[in-house]
C-alpha cells in the first residue's frame, strides 16, 4: 500500500504546489511530539496515580487515570466563563498553553497552512467566476450576432433574387449552436460580404445592401445593449442627401457592429494579420471622411471568434477542475494528519474544533465551483458539442493515452537489430576497403552526408526523449508550457522508438547498398536517395499512422519558423527554432544531398559538382544564417507584441553576434590569413561569452548573486547542487567547440569528416542538455505566477471612447 505523503506529492499540480499544505512540514513536528513524549515518560497523570499507590502497578490503573482525566475536564469546564459557543482560536489557545512547545508549535503552523490554502482557493474561486460570467456574455453577444447575420443573410438572398430576376430560394433553417468544427458558422455567414465585393454589382444592388447594412447594424446594437454592453455615441450616421437630392446612407453596404464595439482576433498568422490591417485602414479612411464601414463583422473572424470562445470555455473547465482536485487533495491532507496528531498528543478536543474549521473553511464548503463545472458542461454539450455527450467529454475530459509494453518491446528489437546491422555494415566496409586511403572517395562522401543527416537526427530525437523522461520524473509541466495535448504527445518511449526506427531503417538501407555496390549493380547510389524520398513521405503521410498529429505538429512548427515573423510566435516556435541553430551541419547535409539527387550526378558520381560551384558555396553561406536569422525575426516580432520588452532586443542582438561570427568564420574558411584568424577569434569569443550570458542568467536562471544557492537560483528542482555547477562547466566547455575552426589539424579524409560528425553531434549533445534546463526555469516561473491554465484572448470588447 503507498503512503498517502508519496500519493499527496505525486497528486499535487506542480504550478501551485506553493499553495498546497505542507503535509510533510506538518509530519516532521508531529514526530517530533512523540520524540518529546517518549523522552518525558509516562503521562502526568498516570504517574501521579501511581505515584500515589503504595501497592505498584494494578488492572484498575487505566481506569483511574481515565476516571482522573474526565473529572479534571469537568472542572476546567466548570470553572471556565466561556460557553459552548467559544471560537477555535481561544480554545486551541486555551490548550496550548497547558500542553508542550511542539504542540503549540504544530498547531500554530497548521492553522497558517489553513489560512493559506483559504486564500488561494478563494482568490482562484473569484478569478475563475468572473472568467465564467465574462464568457457567458461573450456567448449571449456571438449567439445574437450569430441568429441576426443569419437572417439578414437568408433575407439579402431573396432581395437579390429578386433584384437580378432570379428565383430566390429560401435555405434551410440552421441550429444556433454552432458544430465543434465551425462548418454551421459558414453556413450562417456564407451571404456575409467580403471587403473585396464592395465595389461590385449596381447602384440599386449597393443601395439595397446599404440599407441592409443599416438595419442590420441597428439590430446588432440593441442586442448587444441587451446584453449588458453600452454604446457611447455608437449610433448610425443619419441619412443625408448629395447634390442630386439622393439619400445616401452613412455606412457602407457591410454588415458592422457599432463604433465603440469590435471583435478583437490577434494576428497570429499572415492571414489575421492582413484582416486587422485591412480594418485599420479603414478606420483611417473613416476618420478622414470617406466612412467606408468600419468594424465590419466579417465571416472569418465570427469563426475565430467562436473558436476562440470554445478554447477559453476549455480552459476555465481545466482550471475548475484543477481547483476542484486542489480543495480535495487539501481536505484529505488536512484530515490525515490531524488524525496522526491526535494519535500521538491525545488531544482529541483542540483536534475536533479543527476539523471543524476545516470543514467550515471556503475550499471545503464552497460549492460554486462545482456548480460552474456543470453549468460550463452543459453550455459546451449544447453551443459546441451538438448535444454530444462522447463528444464533449473528449474535449472537457480527454483521456490519458495508456502505457503499453509493445512499444517497450519495439524499442529494444529496433535496438538491437540497429546495433547488429551497424556491426555487419562495418566488418563489410573495412574488408572491401570503402574508407581506406585507396577507397572510392565519391561513396564515402555521399554515405557520410547521409548518414550523418539521420544519424543526427536520431541523436536529437533520442536527446529529446531523455529531456521528456526527465521532465516527467521531476514533474515539470512540458505539455502545457508547449501547449501540447495530453492525450497526443508524444512519450519518452515513443521518441526512444523513432530513434532507434530511424537508425535501423538507415543502416538496413545502407548494408543493402554496399551490398549491392560489391555485386557491380547500376545506380546503386539511387538508394540512399530512395531512402530520403521514403522519409519525405512518411513525414507527409495524410493518414493516421505513424505519429500523425506530432508530424503535423513539427510541420507547422516548421511553417511559423519559415515564415517568421508572420506567425505569432509560441514557446513551440522559437523552442523548435534554438534546436535549428544546433543542426546547421544536419541542414549542410540536407542542401548536399538535395543536389546530388535531384541534379541527378549520383548517375556519374559527379560528387565536385555540388562542392566547387559557386552557387553552392553561395547557398552554404544562406543556409548557415537561416536558424539565426529566423529566432532573430522572432525576437522582434516578440519585442512589438510584449510591449516593446527591450530584453526581446537584447535576444535578438544575441543571433546577429553569431551570424557575424559565422560569415567571419567562413571568410577565413576561404581566405586563412592571420588577419582573419584574429577576426575569427575576436568574434566567435565575443559571441561565445554574449551566448554563455544568456544561457546561465536569462535561460537558466543562473548567476544570482542574492541566491541562497550560491551562484545559482533559489528554486532547484533537482536535489544535488553538484549537478547544475557541472552542468554550466559542461555547456561553457561545448560553447568553445569553434577553436577548432583555427586549429591547423593536418588530418585525412576519414579522420576530418569524423572530426566534424563529432562536433555535430556534442552540439546536439549541448542542446538536449540545455533544454532541461531552460523548461526547468520556465517551470519555476509558472509556479511562481501560479499559471497552470493558459489565458485565451477573449474576442468581443469594447472600445474606450472619449
Amino acid at each position: 500500500m503507498v503512503k498517502f505523503s508519496r500519493e499527496y506529492e505525486a497528486s499535487i499540480i506542480p504550478e501551485w504546489k506553493a499553495a498546497f499544505v505542507d503535509y510533510k512540514g506538518l509530519k516532521k513536528l508531529i514526530k517530533r511530539i512523540k520524540i518529546a513524549r517518549r523522552d518525558a515518560g509516562p503521562p502526568p497523570l498516570l504517574a501521579a496515580t501511581t505515584a500515589g499507590s503504595s501497592y505498584g502497578f494494578s488492572v484498575l490503573d487505566p481506569v483511574r487515570s481515565l476516571t482522573a482525566r474526565f473529572t479534571g475536564a469537568a472542572h476546567h469546564a466548570a470553572a471556565s466563563p466561556e460557553g459552548e459557543e467559544e471560537s477555535l482560536e481561544s480554545d486551541s489557545g486555551e490548550l496550548v498553553r497547558s500542553t508542550n512547545k511542539h504542540e503549540q508549535e504544530f498547531l500554530e503552523k497548521a492553522d497558517e497552512e489553513l489560512d493559506k490554502v483559504n486564500k488561494f482557493y478563494a482568490t482562484q474561486e473569484a478569478e475563475l467566476l468572473a472568467r465564467g460570467e465574462a464568457l457567458i456574455e461573450q456567448l449571449r453577444i456571438l449567439a445574437d450576432v450569430k441568429r441576426i447575420l443569419a437572417d439578414h443573410a437568408a433575407a439579402s438572398r431573396r432581395g437579390r433574387g429578386r433584384a437580378l430576376g432570379r428565383a430566390a430560394s429560401m435555405p434551410p433553417s440552421l441550429e444556433l449552436s454552432p458544430s465543434l468544427n465551425g462548418s454551421s458558422g459558414r453556413h450562417l455567414l456564407s451571404g456575409l460580404a467580403s471587403p473585396q465585393s464592395m465595389s461590385d454589382g449596381s447602384v440599386e444592388l449597393q443601395q439595397a445592401r446599404v440599407a441592409e447594412g443599416a438595419a442590420v447594424a441597428e439590430e446588432v446594437m440593441a442586442a448587444l445593449e441587451r446584453n449588458g454592453v453600452s454604446f457611447v455615441g455608437g449610433g448610425l450616421a443619419k441619412a443625408k442627401k448629395d447634390g442630386s437630392g439622393k439619400q445616401l446612407m452613412g455606412r457602407a453596404a457591410l454588415l458592422q457592429l457599432p463604433a465603440t464595439v469590435r471583435i478583437d482576433i490577434p494576428p497570429t498568422s499572415p492571414g489575421r494579420a492582413a484582416l486587422k490591417v485591412w480594418e485599420e485602414l479603414v478606420n483611417v479612411l473613416r476618420k478622414d471622411g470617406a466612412d467606408p464601414a468600419a468594424a465590419f463583422v466579417h465571416r472569418k473572424k465570427v469563426q475565430h471568434a467562436e473558436k476562440n470562445i470554445r478554447d477559453a470555455f476549455l480552459a476555465l473547465y481545466r482550471g475548475l477542475e484543477l481547483l476542484k482536485k486542489f480543495s480535495s487533495l487539501n481536505v484529505k491532507a488536512f484530515t490525515k494528519i490531524l488524525k496522526k496528531f491526535v494519535k500521538v498528543s491525545e488531544q482529541q478536543q483542540a483536534t475536533d474544533k479543527f476539523s471543524e474549521k476545516v470543514k467550515r473553511s471556503q475550499f471545503s464548503s464552497s460549492d460554486k465551483v462545482l456548480q460552474l463545472a456543470d453549468e460550463v458542461e452543459c453550455i459546451f454539450l449544447r453551443h459546441f458539442a451538438g448535444n454530444d455527450r462522447k463528444v464533449a467529454m473528449k474535449y472537457l475530459k480527454p483521456q490519458q493515452p495508456r502505457n503499453t509494453h509493445m512499444i517497450t518491446f519495439l524499442v529494444g528489437l529496433f535496438t538491437g537489430t540497429f546495433v547488429s546491422l551497424f556491426i555487419i555494415y562495418s566488418v563489410l566496409a573495412h574488408v572491401a576497403g570503402i574508407f581506406s586511403s585507396t577507397g572510392s572517395p565519391a561513396y564515402m562522401d555521399i554515405v557520410y552526408h547521409v548518414f550523418s543527416m539521420f544519424a543526427l537526427i536520431s541523436l536529437h530525437v533520442f536527446l529529446y526523449g531523455c529531456n521528456l523522461f526527465m521532465w516527467k520524473s521531476t514533474r515539470i509541466n512540458n505539455n502545457f508550457i508547449f501547449d501540447f495535448s495530453s492525450s497526443t504527445a508524444l512519450t519518452h518511449r515513443d521518441a526512444f522508438l523513432m530513434s532507434a526506427s530511424i537508425m535501423c531503417t538507415v543502416v538496413a538501407a545502407l548494408v543493402i547498398n554496399l551490398f549491392l555496390r560489391n555485386a557491380g549493380a547500376t545506380y546503386t547510389d539511387a538508394l540512399p536517395g530512395a531512402l530520403l524520398v521514403l522519409s519525405t513521405g512518411v513525414l507527409f503521410c495524410p493518414f493516421n499512422i505513424f505519429y500523425r498529429s506530432t508530424r503535423y505538429c513539427f510541420m507547422r512548427v516548421m511553417r511559423n519558423i519559415i515564415f517568421s515573423p508572420f506567425y505569432k510566435v509560441l514557446m513551440a516556435d522559437f523552442f523548435m527554432a534554438d534546436q535549428l541553430t544546433s543542426q546547421i551541419p544536419l541542414l549542410r547535409h540536407m542542401e548536399f544531398a538535395a543536389c546530388y539527387f535531384m541534379a541527378g550526378t549520383f548517375r556519374n558520381h559527379a560528387y565536385e559538382t555540388c562542392t566547387s560551384s559557386p552557387q553552392y558555396t553561395h547557398l552554404a553561406y544562406v543556409i548557415s544564417f537561416l536558424p539565426y536569422y529566423w529566432r532573430a525575426m522572432q525576437c522582434l516580432r516578440r519585442y512589438l507584441e510584449e510591449g516593446h520588452d527591450i530584453n526581446q532586443l537584447a535576444n535578438a542582438g544575441k543571433y546577429v553576434s553569431a551570424m557575424v561570427a559565422a560569415a567571419v568564420r567562413f571568410k577565413y574558411a576561404a581566405t586563412p590569413t592571420p588577419l582573419w584568424m584574429w577576426m575569427v577569434v575576436i568574434s566567435s569569443s565575443g559571441a561565445t561569452i554574449y551566448q554563455l550570458y544568456w544561457d546561465f542568467v536569462m535561460d537558466w536562471g543562473f548567476l544570482n548573486p542574492k541566491s541562497k544557492n550560491l551562484w545559482l537560483r533559489d528554486q532547484l528542482i533537482l536535489k544535488k547542487k553538484s549537478i547544475y555547477y557541472v552542468s554550466m562547466m559542461l555547456n561553457l566547455a561545448l560553447r568553445l567547440a569553434w577553436a577548432q575552426s583555427v586549429m591547423k589539424l593536418h588530418l585525412g579524409r576519414v579522420e576530418s569528416r569524423l572530426l566534424d560528425f563529432s562536433l555535430a553531434s556534442l552540439e546536439i549533445i549541448r542542446r538536449g542538455h540545455w533544454n532541461f534546463y531552460r523548461l526547468e526555469n520556465e517551470h519555476l516561473n509558472n509556479a511562481g505566477k501560479f499559471r497552470a491554465v493558459k489565458t485565451v484572448p477573449l474576442p468581443f470588447r469594447e472600445l474606450e471612447t472619449d
